[in-house]
């Protein structure tokens, strides 16, 4: 995974409620085991008709909104447990999403894909939707070493919450694997320190 610190970016908001797995990346999209291709067909149903025609109303389809940031209603990634809407996020070229409230499942698998879910208070993500009627082009900046996003048309500042091994990874751009990898030496040093006890315990 790439190292994620800080991230300053417009957003493109999606102020809907209970947005599940199901409508993120639809299930008859799930048969492929590669993370390749997933971006192509985020909300999909939503984003075309039954024609495949793009629905201009949609906000991925809007060229008004662009970003690395996307800002969802509250109850963000509900539903099914697919590591597949994460995919499709970070497929489409989303390294942040906001929400009052994300599923457990989905906000997991997330931060195990790259894919930063930070969570504000509903006011805090009130105040963003109504900042981006006003101008379109505000930006967000999220700093994951302090925990903090700001939005930057008014200063407005809150900290969120974020596993202290999993703010790790991301900084350092580990999956679990590599977080293993890069402990060798320690697990190494364990092992012999142990085997040494062990022998001395037995002599």
């Amino acid at each position: 995974m790439e190292k994620f610190k800080t991230i300053t970016s417009t957003i493109v908001p999606l102020p809907i409620e209970n947005v599940d797995t199901d409508q993120i990346i639809p299930a008859r999209f799930l048969k492929a085991v590669s993370k390749e291709g997933f971006g192509d067909n985020l909300f999909r149903d939503w984003r075309f008709d039954s024609n495949n025609n793009p629905v201009k109303e949609f906000v991925l389809n809007d060229p008004t909104y662009r970003g690395s940031i996307i800002v969802a209603g509250k109850n963000f990634g509900s539903g099914s447990s697919r590591e597949h809407a994460a995919w499709a996020l970070t497929g489409y070229g989303f390294k942040v999403v906001v929400s009052s409230f994300f599923g457990d499942i989905f906000k997991n698998n997330s931060l195990n894909n790259g894919l930063l879910p930070v969570v504000v208070s509903d006011n805090f993500l009130k105040n963003i939707f109504k900042a981006l009627k006003a101008d379109s082009s505000i930006t967000l900046t999220i700093d994951l070493e302090q925990q903090s996003i700001v939005n930057n048309i008014n200063g407005d500042t809150e900290h969120f919450e974020i596993n202290a091994y999993k703010k790790n990874c991301m900084l350092h751009g580990y999956d679990d694997i590599d977080f293993l990898l890069s402990n060798r030496d320690k697990i190494d040093a364990w092992e012999k320190d142990s085997q040494i006890k062990y022998e001395s315990g037995n002599s």
